[in-house]
């Protein structure tokens, strides 16, 4: 059976199920606990099949982070394109954007953490940068949206004209996605307290934005 020659469309099916099924499998139980015989079963598949298919453990554990993140991205992409809210003055449009980080830790927790995890795979073994083009194109990209939304504040009055929003943007996200990373993967060390994790991702939040905010003339 393992070595029937099927049509390509059969086999496309079979992988886009196999990653699906992976990507449901690390969501819950996280990625170094599923081994590909666990995979291969839920599948239907042997396990065989499933080493034909992607060769390595780790060329589907990136299949599978691929598509969570295009899964992701579907969802919030097109927010940002409404008319609702590119009407908004540059500032709020900004402060929205801003959020969107305490929306993942909210709603997506177990992604968030699960990406954390997926993190430290990529450190561990080395991934070439090659193999993670598609990864890096699935990843929610908020620049263009935020620095569409800082020139329109300019424009409107509601943004100082003085920032490298370029550098602000990468500042901020990375700042954020590693603080919601920390807070998620729990408590550590004894003096740890993240009772209050979403008031520190919201003061963070609050602290970007005040950053951005032009002053009124007349006030310092």
């Amino acid at each position: 059976m393992e070595n029937q020659i099927i049509p390509e469309s059969q086999k496309s099916r079979r992988i886009e199920h196999a990653v699906e099924i992976s990507a449901g499998m690390f969501l819950k139980q996280g990625i170094d606990t599923v081994k590909m015989t666990d995979i291969a079963d839920a599948c239907g598949v042997g396990v065989a099949t499933l080493y034909r298919y992607f060769g390595t453990k780790t060329s589907i554990t990136i299949a599978a982070m691929t598509y969570l993140w295009s899964k992701l991205k579907h969802n919030y992409d097109q927010i940002f394109e409404t008319e609702a809210f590119l009407k908004q003055p540059g500032l709020k449009r900004l402060n929205d954007l801003m959020r969107m980080y305490l929306v993942l830790f909210d709603e997506h927790g177990d992604f968030m953490r699960l990406v954390g995890e997926f993190d430290l795979m990529l450190q561990s073994e080395d991934i070439p940068k090659a193999a993670l083009y598609e990864y890096e194109k699935s990843i929610i990209n908020f620049y263009p949206y935020g620095e569409a939304a800082y020139f329109a504040g300019v424009q409107d009055g509601t943004v100082r004209s003085d920032v490298n929003f370029k550098l602000f943007y990468l500042t901020y996200g990375h700042s954020m996605l590693e603080l919601c990373k920390k807070l998620l993967r729990g408590e550590l060390l004894p003096s740890d307290d993240f009772s209050a994790a979403k008031n520190e991702l919201t003061m963070l939040a609050d602290i970007a934005v005040s950053y951005l905010r032009k002053e009124k003339e007349g006030t310092k």
